[in-house]
């Protein structure tokens, strides 16, 4: 039998490594995000639009569609790769690593962040990925003005994941908040999307109503 993500939580935080100085990677706080990430995509623009050749309004519309496309890769990575776990020790040691501590200790606050280390070495892959597939399609460069907007859409992502952790939900947000929610303590394979409910509406990952049974139509 597959194993499952638990929904059984604890307080306090997680110990994943032994040795301290990895452990140390493994945190983070918002201020240190900010200012790394931040200027990584700063970086980006400034490199496609002085350096590349790219418009102004190319990176802008490339931004705005590499936003959305994160909307895409957050709800498939959270769904496919941070439950993804087999009874194989290597893979229950990895997804223990990539989320399972956080759906044990999901009042972490040094951890509910990506750490800059662990986070830029992820951006690298994924800007390598994201080069190959538009260079193959002809068009190499606009990796430059794409990838800042989806980095700005994870950003963003994990600045509300944070939040619906950390803070009483604003009453416009409230239904989001609650989204999050049933997937860490009643519904962990479901409710995947944590910043949006549009693609757990077209997957069909919606948690079900709590008055009715039925798939939950928030927004």
């Amino acid at each position: 039998m597959k194993p499952k993500v638990t929904t059984e939580f604890q307080h306090g935080q997680a110990r994943i490594f032994k040795n301290p100085f990895l452990e140390s990677l493994t945190k983070t706080n918002p201020v240190q995000n900010i200012i790394v990430y931040g200027i990584t995509i700063i970086g980006l623009v400034v490199l496609a639009i002085n350096y590349i050749g790219l418009s102004p309004w190319a990176v802008a519309g490339l931004f705005a569609i590499g936003i959305f496309f994160w909307t895409f890769a957050e709800y498939m990575l959270h769904r496919y790769l941070f439950h993804w776990v087999t009874e194989a020790k290597w893979s229950q040691r990895f997804h223990f690593i990539m989320h399972g501590s956080h759906h044990k200790f999901p009042r972490d606050e040094e951890r509910l962040l990506m750490p800059p280390v662990p986070g830029l070495l992820m951006a690298s892959v994924l800007f390598g990925f994201f080069y190959v597939i538009f260079w193959i399609a002809g068009f190499s460069e606009l990796t430059f003005g794409f990838f800042p907007g989806f980095f700005s859409g994870y950003l963003m992502y994990s600045f509300v994941h944070r939040a619906t952790h950390v803070m009483r939900p604003p009453r416009r947000f409230k239904k989001l908040w609650m989204h999050h929610s049933l997937h860490h303590y009643r519904y962990p394979d479901k409710a995947f999307g944590v910043s949006n409910t549009l693609w757990d509406r077209v997957f069909g990952t919606m948690p079900p109503d709590r008055k009715q049974g039925e798939p939950a139509q928030t927004s």
